[in-house]
C-alpha cells in the first residue's frame, strides 16, 4: 500500500502527522535531498514537499518528473506562500492541455 509523506521545516509540518501521513522534518538542503530520494524510492505515492525546499531541491525532483510516481506536490511553509505550487500546477495544466489556461486577472 502506497503511503503519504510532508518534507520541510518541523514548524510547517508538523501539523500532517495529526492526519496520519509520515511527517520528515529536515533542517537543510543536502538532509532534505536524502529524505526525498528515500521516499521517493520507497513506498510513497504522494510526497508534499514546503515550497521553500521544492526551488532548492529542482534537480534532485526532476529526476521523478517523468514518472508517474511519486507526484511530488509543493505547499506553503510557514514563512508564506512563494508562488511555487501555483507555478507547479499551471506548467501540468499547460503540459496536458497544451495551453495556458490560467489567466491572472
Amino acid at each position: 500500500m502506497y503511503k503519504v509523506a510532508v518534507i520541510g521545516d518541523r514548524d510547517s509540518i508538523y501539523g500532517f502527522a495529526a492526519l496520519g501521513l509520515d511527517t520528515f522534518p529536515v533542517m537543510d538542503k543536502e538532509e532534505a535531498a536524502k529524505v526525498l530520494k528515500s521516499a521517493a524510492d520507497g513506498q510513497y505515492a504522494v510526497i508534499y514537499i514546503t515550497e521553500a525546499l521544492f526551488g532548492e531541491l529542482e534537480n534532485e525532483i526532476g529526476r521523478y518528473a517523468a514518472s508517474y510516481l511519486p507526484a511530488i506536490i509543493p505547499i506553503p511553509g510557514v514563512a508564506g506562500n512563494t508562488g511555487a505550487g501555483m507555478g507547479n500546477v499551471k506548467k501540468s495544466v499547460e503540459r496536458a492541455v497544451g495551453s495556458d489556461i490560467i489567466f491572472n486577472t
